[in-house]
C-alpha cells in the first residue's frame, strides 16, 4: 500500500498589529502544504503546514501545524501554525478564508488571523493576502499532484533488498539526541523480517542503544511501519526498544529534499538511493530510557529514508539542522558492487539555504568536484558547489558514539542483525542531530 497527497506552496503577505503597540508590523508567511490524496474543492481534508513565519524585528523562524480545506462543504480554508518569536516564546497562528460564492477569489486570497501566546492570550491580528498577479504562476508551477508518499514502503516482495526508515532529532531543553532506526531485509536465500534500534545520547555521558526485533513482516494497511510493539503510523512514531520506548507526534518537515538524484529514487536504477521527506520536522512527546524521560517540545529533526539492495561497504552520514529552516545532509559511500567498491567514497551533497536547495542541478553531476575522507573520529567533506567552496567536518567523539552492526541482505548467514559490532565508519553512528547554529 502506498499513502498519496497532493503538496503546495502558498505565500502571503500583510501586516501585523501587536497588542501595546500602536503601529503596524509588515509579516510575510511562505508555507508548504502536505494534503493527503487527491485536493476536491468539494470534499474536507486535513494535513500538515510547515513554512516560515517573518515579521521584522519580531520573530523570523520555522513554522508548523495544520490546514484544513472545506471550500464547499464548510466554505472554509483554516490555517493552524505554531511558531516562536524573537524572545523565544511559543505562539500560535490562529486563521481562515471564508469563501463566499458572490466573491470566491476576494475570500480566497485574504487571510485574517489572530496571534495568540500559550496560555491563550491575544498577542496581535493580522490580515494578509495572496498576491493573484504577483504569485499565481509559482502557485500553480509549485502545485504537486497526487503521487507515492515517500514515507511508505517501496518493498514489492524482490529478495535480496533493504528498506530503511530512521528518525533524528534533538531536545531542544537538554541538548540530547535521539536517533530511530527502523529496518526490512529481504534476504536473497528468501524471507523477509523487520528489526531496528533506538539510541539516546545525552550530552557528556555514554549513549543509550537497545535493539528490536527481529519480528516477520507483514504489509501494514495504514502504516509505513510495523514490527512487534514499533509502529511509524502518520505523523506518530511509537515503540519500545529494550530499556528505550517512545511516543512521539511528528510535524512539518518541509518539501523532501532529494540527497541522491530524483530519478535514482524514483527509477532505483542505482545500488541504493537516500531521500529525506522531511528534513525539517518538529517532534512533541516523550522519550524514556532507563529512569529517565526526555519531554519532548518542538524538538528539531528530520525522518529520511533509503532503499537499495543493501548497505555500502564504507559510509558516512550526516544531517545537520543549522537553523531557520536551513540544513545540511551529506552520504559519502563506496558501493559494495565489483568495480565500484575499489572507487573513494562519492559524496552526495544537499543544503538548503533560504528555500534553495544546493546544488541546483543533478547531486551525482555534482559529487565528482567534491571529496570525501572517512575516518574515526573525524572525517571530511571538501570542495566546490557551484562558485561556492565547502568545507564539512565531523568529529564523532568515541565516548559519545555507538556501533552497531548491519544486515546484508545477500549474504546467506547475515542474522537478522549483526551484533558484532562493526568499525563505526562503515556503521555510520550518529552522535546526534546538530543544533542550530
Amino acid at each position: 500500500m502506498s499513502a498519496r497527497r497532493t503538496v503546495f506552496r502558498e505565500v502571503m503577505e500583510g501586516t501585523l498589529r501587536l497588542a501595546g503597540e500602536g503601529g503596524e508590523r509588515p509579516v510575510r508567511l511562505e508555507l508548504t502544504a502536505c494534503l493527503p490524496g487527491v485536493l476536491r474543492p468539494w470534499g474536507d481534508v486535513e494535513g500538515e503546514l510547515s513554512g516560515r513565519v517573518q515579521v521584522p524585528g519580531w520573530a523570523d523562524g520555522p513554522a508548523a501545524g495544520r490546514l484544513r480545506v472545506a471550500p464547499v462543504a464548510a466554505r472554509r480554508i483554516r490555517y493552524t501554525l505554531d511558531f516562536a518569536a524573537g524572545d523565544g516564546r511559543r505562539l500560535r497562528l490562529d486563521g481562515w478564508k471564508t469563501v463566499r460564492a458572490a466573491r470566491p477569489v476576494r475570500s480566497m486570497t485574504v487571510l485574517p488571523l489572530t496571534v495568540t501566546d500559550a496560555d491563550g492570550s491575544v498577542v496581535g491580528e493580522a490580515r494578509l493576502r495572496f498576491d493573484v498577479r504577483r504569485d499565481l504562476l509559482g502557485f500553480l508551477g509549485g502545485f504537486r499532484f497526487p503521487g507515492a508518499d515517500p514515507m511508505w514502503s517501496r518493498w514489492r516482495g524482490q529478495a535480496g533488498r533493504l528498506e530503511v526508515w530512521y528518525t533524528t532529532l534533538t531536545d531542544p531543553a537538554t541538548g540530547a539526541g535521539v536517533w530511530l532506526h527502523h529496518e526490512l531485509v529481504a534476504p536473497a536465500g528468501g524471507g523477509v523480517r523487520a528489526h531496528g534500534w533506538a539510541a539516546v545520547f545525552p550530552p557528556g555521558e555514554r549513549p543509550v542503544l537497545a535493539r528490536f526485533g527481529p519480528y516477520g513482516w507483514e504489509p501494514p494497511e495504514d502504516a509505513a511501519f510495523t514490527a512487534g510493539p514499533v509502529a511509524r503510523t502518520g505523523d506518530r512514531l511509537t515503540g519500545t526498544a529494550g530499556t528505550i520506548s517512545w511516543d512521539l507526534r511528528e510535524s512539518g518537515g518541509g518539501r523532501p529534499m532529494h540527497t541522491f538524484p530524483r530519478w535514482a529514487w524514483e527509477r532505483e536504477l542505482l545500488p541504493a538511493a537516500q531521500i529525506v521527506p522531511k528534513p525539517a520536522a518538529a517532534y512533541d512527546g516523550a522519550v524514556r530510557f532507563g529512569d529517565r524521560v526526555l519531554e519532548l517540545a518542538g524538538a528539531p529533526g528530520a525522518s529520511a529514508r533509503i532503499y537499495g539492495h543493501g548497505n555500502a561497504r564504507r559510509w558516512a552520514w550526516l544531517h545537520a539542522d543549522l537553523g531557520g529552516g536551513d540544513v545540511c545532509e551529506i552520504v559519502a559511500a563506496v558501493s559494495t558492487r565489483p568495480g565500484l567498491d575499489r572507487l573513494p567514497p562519492l559524496p552526495f551533497v544537499r543544503l538548503r539555504v533560504g528555500g534553495r536547495d544546493l546544488p541546483s542541478g543533478d547531486p551525482l553531476l555534482a559529487a565528482p568536484r567534491l571529496r570525501a575522507d572517512i575516518g574515526l573520529p573525524t572525517w571530511t567533506v571538501r570542495g566546490r558547489i557551484g562558485d561556492r567552496g565547502l568545507l564539512v567536518e565531523v568529529t564523532q567523539r568515541p565516548e559519545e558514539s555507538v556501533a552497531g552492526g548491519n544486515a546484508d541482505p545477500h549474504r546467506a548467514d547475515s542474522a537478522a542483525l549483526d551484533s558484532r559490532g562493526t568499525d563505526l565508519t562503515e556503521a555510520s553512528a550518529l552522535a546526534r542531530t546538530l543544533p542550530a547554529a
